[in-house]
């Protein structure tokens, strides 16, 4: 199944509807490069495991540059509460609560 990107700024909201099975958050790309080393570290394994025909649906949504990862970022709010990339979410049956 191909991956889908999400460029940021995305609204975090219209994610809460994606149709794929599995979100994975990384850093923003500078120059074609992400500025996360670990980000950097799990691509391959993701495109082998994501992005084959027969693997499981997922979006790519990339966070912000280092700057706008900062406590400001939507991501690190509700409903996703991002607390570190890169980060892999199973969508089953979501629900949202809020506090």
């Amino acid at each position: 199944m191909p991956l889908r990107e999400v460029e940021f700024p995305s609204d975090p909201e219209s994610l809460k509807h994606a149709k794929e099975k599995y979100i994975v958050f990384y850093s923003s790309r500078v120059d074609g490069k992400m500025w996360c080393p670990d980000c950097v570290a799990v691509e391959e394994p993701v495109q082998r495991i994501f992005g084959d025909e027969n693997g499981p649906s997922a979006v790519i949504v990339y966070v912000g540059q280092k700057a706008e990862y900062g406590s400001k970022n939507p991501f690190r709010e509700e409903p996703w509460k991002i607390v570190s990339i890169p980060t892999i979410i199973r969508l089953k049956d979501v629900r949202f609560f809020h506090r």
